[in-house]
């Protein structure tokens, strides 16, 4: 059975509905569909998707800001918010869901922000804990992880590399830095697979781009969107890709199509 699991950084569920949502949801006609920075709470939200009766929330204690949904059609066995650490736990990051042959993530990675400032939190604490979370449920069964990870992970992730690269004069651009690249290194190295790279190994392809300076019309853009899994689903795998031309959000939707 080939699932479709679409993950979307929405910038605002509320806006992006305004914008064209609900019919992006029933053009595209994904199983699962992964929402993250969605900036509600359930009951401020007017959606009607009658084919996805499983909806799961996650939102920040902070109003307006961060959190994720994940939308299903496909009922899952059990379902979980938060990777279970306190610290962590406040802003509506990460959904888990158990299915009977895999477990979905949908994560929203925080920020490292302008002047860096959340880039120790985010490197020493949020990444390390967030993988050790994966490989723990991966014991179980295989796991299939997605969202908007804040990071480019290689030059070809990104039009500007050079300008946003670490250098002794420059700390480096939230995105771009040694530190955050080395967090999607240590996912590969764990044998997690970029699945969009699976598909396509040339640049120029961004999820993300500026609202400033006709970013999107330019391609002027990162990739910093993912829907990572297991190793052992890679024979699995049917394609994979951005869906650039939806707007809504600052954020393409991405897809994954695999057989499982």
């Amino acid at each position: 059975l080939v699932i479709k699991i679409i993950s979307w950084n929405v910038n605002g569920i509320r806006a992006a509905i305004k914008k064209g949502f609900q019919n992006f949801v029933e053009n595209y006609d994904p199983d699962i569909i992964c929402l993250q920075e969605t900036k509600a709470q359930p009951e401020q939200v007017e959606l009607d998707l009658p084919k996805y009766p499983y909806k799961f929330w996650n939102w920040a204690e902070k109003k307006g800001y961060s959190g994720t949904a994940i939308f299903s059609k496909i009922e899952p066995i059990d379902s979980t918010k938060g990777l279970d650490i306190s610290k962590h736990d406040s802003e509506g990051r990460v959904i888990t869901l158990e299915f009977p042959n895999y477990y979905l993530v949908n994560v929203y990675t925080p920020n490292s922000k302008r002047e860096l400032t959340r880039l120790p939190y985010r490197y020493e604490e949020w990444d390390p804990d967030f993988l050790d979370f994966v490989c723990s449920l991966e014991k179980t069964k295989p796991v299939i992880f997605c969202g908007d990870l804040n990071v480019a992970h290689t030059e070809i992730d990104l039009a500007n590399p050079k300008t946003n690269k670490t250098t002794k004069s420059n700390p480096g651009n939230a995105g771009f830095t040694d530190n955050e690249r080395e967090g999607f290194d240590n996912i590969l190295g764990r044998g997690f697979i970029d699945t969009f790279r699976e598909f396509h190994s040339e640049g120029g392809n961004y999820s993300w781009w500026s609202y400033r300076a006709n970013a999107r019309e330019r391609n002027i853009g990162w990739r910093i969107d993912y829907i990572c899994t297991s190793p052992s689903l890679k024979p699995k795998l049917v394609n994979a890709c951005i869906i650039p031309e939806i707007m809504g959000s600052d954020h393409a939707p991405i897809s994954l199509e695999i057989n499982l």
